[in-house]
């Protein structure tokens, strides 16, 4: 076991990069009009800036884990690092769509190394109790931070310098995480995993990837035209063909009695609808600040301070009560919020201001945010032995990523399709610009509130007593 300090010292080095992969997700939505000028996007593909990094990162992330649980968790956390930096780099100096999309893939395939490599190194480095309690708060707090600060440093580096930089921040970054990384971390692996499943991954990572150019698809071409069921269907297969594998593998990139534990059966389910609201969220918000009120990148930026100045306090409250009255109330009252949240930006209006038309659901959805991440990162490792941390971690970011690629593809397709129907009826740009994004809100409520019935029923106290990292946190839990 590590000494005490080189610890939290090895927990601060993995939350920065943590920071940083979530921060990826978010940094592009401010920036993707000056990329659209500058690099020739199509509307129709502009969404794969973000789309083929979400995609990526979570169709991988089990075959990350796996790989860090055979090969050493340290030693997969380095690679990740190297691969994400150099796509960092590759971004930043991209000439075309396909060079940006296939760089944001590559950052993806990064992610998934990096991501599961680091929650399963901190699973080992932190004893059961409070102690991991603590780390997995920490943890959770900056995945939720992560994804608030991204659209205001992603406001702030397009405007000061160049949309480039959002991608280049992240270089000296990798560089000096590849330095301390063997210095404060230690090396463990699973003695017992032999092999990979590289099929499963590609199976997984397919099936997604052809369901999201489905539901895009199916904005353009309606969703009973023939090219759409057959895009569906083949998503269809090569899922179904990635269940009936895993099912027959020996050693499966997926192995499905983990969800047998219904707490981190509902922390996934939560994870992957608090990724669809959000992610799809803030790419809404961001379009309807620039191309309705008018806003620059800069300001767009500077308007969700509110989320990310008080996402992070949120998140530190969600961590001390989480201590004191459990996972499930506090996961409840989260996703509460969010629904909250996200109703409250259904009557955004042509001639909004921020005070009246943003600023009271941005502080909602703060609150959404630090009481989600929270306590679904610690639901989700609830019962999870050690030689499974790295397949567990893998499959809650799994869930979450997923969930915001799926989340943008549909909500985004709601948005055009009522954009244009208001057009065709007669209305004017930004009228129907609003009507797009009301749609997708209404939507967006409804995923959410989908979120508060998981986390009522499917969170279960008994099983967050027999995991001993949450016994401390259960004394007055619901």
């Amino acid at each position: 076991m590590a000494s005490k300090d080189r610890k939290w010292l090895a927990l601060a080095l993995l939350s920065v990069v943590q920071f940083m992969v979530v921060l990826d997700i978010a940094i592009v939505n401010v920036a993707l009009p000056s990329i659209q000028v500058d690099l020739g996007f199509s509307q129709e593909n502009l969404q794969w800036v973000i789309s083929a990094y979400a995609l990526v990162f979570g169709g991988f992330l089990l075959l990350g884990g796996r790989a860090a649980d055979l090969l050493g968790r340290r030693r997969v956390f380095l690679a990740g690092l190297v691969i994400f930096t150099v796509a960092s780099l590759l971004a930043g100096l991209a000439w075309s769509e396909a060079s940006l999309i296939g760089a944001r893939a590559l950052q993806g395939l990064g992610a998934a190394v990096i991501t599961p490599a680091a929650l399963s190194i901190l699973s080992t480095t932190f004893a059961e109790g409070s102690e991991r309690n603590v780390a997995l708060g920490v943890w959770g707090a900056v995945g939720g931070f992560g994804a608030a600060a991204g659209v205001l440093l992603g406001g702030i580096l397009t405007d000061a310098l160049s949309w480039e930089w959002i991608f280049y921040v992240n270089v000296p970054v990798g560089v000096a995480a590849f330095v301390l990384a063997p210095i404060l971390l230690a090396e463990s692996r699973d003695a017992r995993v032999k092999t990979f499943d590289a099929l499963g991954a590609v199976l997984v990572t397919g099936g997604l990837s052809v369901l999201v150019y489905a539901i895009t698809q199916a904005g353009r071409e309606g969703w009973l035209a023939g090219e759409t069921i057959g895009t569906f269907a083949a998503s269809l297969a090569l899922l179904t063909g990635f269940v009936v594998w895993e099912l027959r593998h020996p050693e499966p990139l997926m192995r499905f009695g983990i969800l047998q534990t219904r707490t981190v059966s509902g922390a996934n389910v939560a994870g992957l609808i608090m990724g669809t609201a959000m992610f799809s969220m803030f790419l809404m918000l961001t379009l309807y600040m620039q191309q309705v009120l008018g806003y620059s990148a800069m300001r767009t930026g500077v308007a969700y301070l509110a989320v990310a100045g008080t996402a992070i306090v949120w998140s530190a409250v969600a961590a001390q009560l989480v201590t004191r009255v459990g996972v499930k109330p506090v996961l409840v009252t989260g996703m509460a919020t969010l629904t909250a949240g996200l109703v409250y930006f259904t009557q955004v209006s042509v001639g909004g201001s921020y005070l009246s038309d943003l600023l009271p659901g941005f502080l909602l959805i703060a609150v959404g945010i630090g009481f989600s991440f929270v306590p679904i990162s610690i639901a989700a490792l609830a019962g999870v032995q050690d030689a499974e941390a790295g397949l567990a971690s893998g499959l809650i970011n799994t869930s979450q990523q997923i969930g915001g690629a799926l989340g943008i593809a549909a909500l985004s397709t709601i948005a055009t399709s009522e954009t244009e129907g208001a057009l065709a009826s007669g209305s004017d740009l930004p009228a129907a610009l609003v009507d797009g994004f009301t749609a997708a809100f209404v939507a967006g409520v409804v995923i959410a509130g989908l979120g508060v019935v998981a986390a009522l029923t499917l969170i279960r106290r008994d099983e967050l007593e027999r995991a001993p990292e949450a016994r401390p946190a259960l004394d007055l839990a619901a």
